[in-house]
């Protein structure tokens, strides 16, 4: 048997990062296991709210190698989105590797363990699969649905995590005493909930309710859209929200110019201060300071001007800049504000709000809301869910980062942590299309298990990773919840090239090069 279909690989998720992880593998000779707890490839485009739409233009949220089909919406539906993940899955003989319906409910490292704590080297020599007395993973499947499941265990030679930040545990707000959920007599659930509801579930929920919606980003305006259609203004949605974020209606600034061409080439990453980039570059981005300052001021005013946030009390406290590179950013759903000017939703700003017998109280009692069912659109706690996949309390202690920190997941070239060896993460962090980033992950971890490169000493690894989160605690400020590559995704695909021995500049030009739009399909021959 060849070697490489002879080691056991396992990843676990059939969303768009662990399709691109197998797809990577299978090119590479290797067999692994997907294991998918749903039904269907597609992850969270399989659970999402009826009028869920791609946020992204499809020409950039798509895989390098495998084109949307002619004819396709610029924004398809979530359908839409699953049918194009499930035909890649097809197309490169994914769909054969998947187990669907089926759980991984713990995984456990087997090996010397404690050697990773003190070890200089990852694994023991730097490679994928580590030296002599390599450990193995253990992990505990749960098969079927909850009428009639079995559980067995498996073990494998290396783990790909491909579980995102943005489903599982639900991040639910503290509240005062005496003011949380059940102090309400109506109904209480989280946006998660609501998605993976039958739409028609999910619609007779709302019907003829009076609904509030607690959040600021993009799942919050479309749930209050969708209740909004179903109830007009009989009964108003109401939004609650304490810090807007810069929601756009377009992609385009003037009609004509893309953001991409702003915020999306090598010449706007000159502007940031980079991880990793050395004192030349630092120096340049701090003279270009006044540049990037005007670029996001003007391009503000003019989301400003094009959607009546002010006139409704929802401009962005934090600059469009910052909406970039903490990828707080997102596309409203269609006719949002015709909606609140007609009265169908009504936005509310609350810095505080807790449960009352009837509703929620805003900012200490200042306002009472009327509520039949709240709905909170509050986010994830993809750091807990992490740690929820893991037995040994050391792993469990170390995979997110500290719990003072722990939105920083303290991973090498954003994939593998330096003291966990022989498994690899693909998709946790964010990017503004995050299909871009996380094929590019892919190819990384597939070269790495092939062994095209070695890894540094644990102690680099770590050094970076920790210069990594430094960035993107200072590029976000306040906002910081987790890394994103917004700003700085050119020059981290810089860094994964130069490992894999590819070239990083992938265009034909001085002018392409420093001013087009990068993308997908700019590395579309690394595979």
């Amino acid at each position: 048997m060849d070697h490489k279909a002879a080691k056991r690989v396992a990843i676990v998720g059939a969303g768009t990062s662990g399709l691109a992880a197998c797809k990577h593998l299978l090119a590479r000779g290797f067999r692994p296991v997907v294991f998918e707890a749903g039904a269907s490839v597609g992850g969270l485009w399989t659970r999402t709210l009826a009028s869920t739409r791609l946020q992204s233009p499809t020409a950039g949220y798509r895989f390098s190698d495998f084109p949307w089909p002619e004819g396709a919406d610029t924004y398809p539906r979530h359908d839409q989105v699953v049918e194009y993940l499930a035909a890649y899955a097809r197309r490169f003989g994914v769909h054969e590797c998947i187990r669907f319906r089926s759980q991984v409910v713990a995984a456990e490292y087997v090996g010397e363990d404690d050697d990773a704590c003190v070890a200089e080297q990852w694994a023991g020599n730097g490679e994928a699969f580590g030296g002599d007395g390599a450990g193995v993973w253990r992990l505990t499947v749960r098969h079927g649905d909850s009428d009639s499941d079995t559980t067995q265990v498996y073990e494998f030679d290396f783990l790909i995590l491909c579980i995102g930040r943005f489903s599982g545990v639900p991040n639910i707000p503290a509240f005062p005493p005496g003011g949380g959920p059940d102090a309400f007599r109506g109904r209480v659930l989280h946006s998660m909930d609501l998605s993976d509801m039958d739409d028609a579930d999910a619609a007779a929920l709302v019907k003829g309710k009076r609904v509030a919606v607690v959040g600021s980003g993009k799942s919050a305006y479309d749930v209050a859209a969708e209740c909004a259609d179903a109830n007009g203004v009989e009964r108003p949605c109401t939004v609650i929200c304490r810090s807007p974020r810069w929601l756009l209606h377009d992609v385009t600034v003037w009609g004509k110019l893309h953001l991409g061409y702003l915020y999306m080439n090598r010449f706007a990453e000159l502007m940031v201060r980079k991880p990793g980039a050395g004192l030349a570059s630092t120096l340049l981005a701090t003279l270009l300071t006044p540049l990037a300052w005007l670029i996001s001021k003007v391009t503000g005013a003019y989301y400003k001007k094009a959607i009546p946030m002010w006139e409704y009390g929802m401009e962005p406290e934090f600059g469009f800049a910052g909406s970039i590179s903490s990828c707080k950013i997102g596309m409203l759903p269609e006719a949002f504000y015709d909606k609140v000017r007609d009265g169908s939703v009504v936005i509310r700003r609350s810095r505080s709000f807790a449960f009352c017998e009837d509703g929620l109280v805003l900012d200490g009692g200042a306002v009472v809301v009327p509520a039949d069912v709240v709905i909170l659109a509050t986010g994830f706690r993809g750091d807990q869910k992490l740690r929820d996949m893991f037995v040994a309390p050391r792993v469990k202690a170390i995979v997110a980062g500290s719990s003072s920190d722990t939105a920083a997941v303290p991973l090498y070239r954003e994939c593998v942590h330096p003291r966990i060896p022989q498994m690899a993460v693909v998709g946790y962090s964010e990017s503004l299309t995050n299909i871009y980033s996380v094929e590019m992950m892919a190819k990384w971890v597939a070269r790495f298990l092939d062994g095209a490169f070695r890894l540094p000493s644990v102690p680099r690894m770590e050094r970076s990773a920790a210069e990594w989160g430094r960035y993107m605690r200072r590029s976000n400020g306040e906002s910081f919840r987790g890394a994103c590559l917004g700003a700085v995704n050119i020059w981290y695909n810089d860094q994964l090239c130069r490992d894999m021995g590819c070239h990083p500049r992938r265009k034909k030009g001085f002018l392409a090069e420093w001013f087009q739009p990068y993308g997908a399909v700019d590395y579309a021959d690394i595979q």
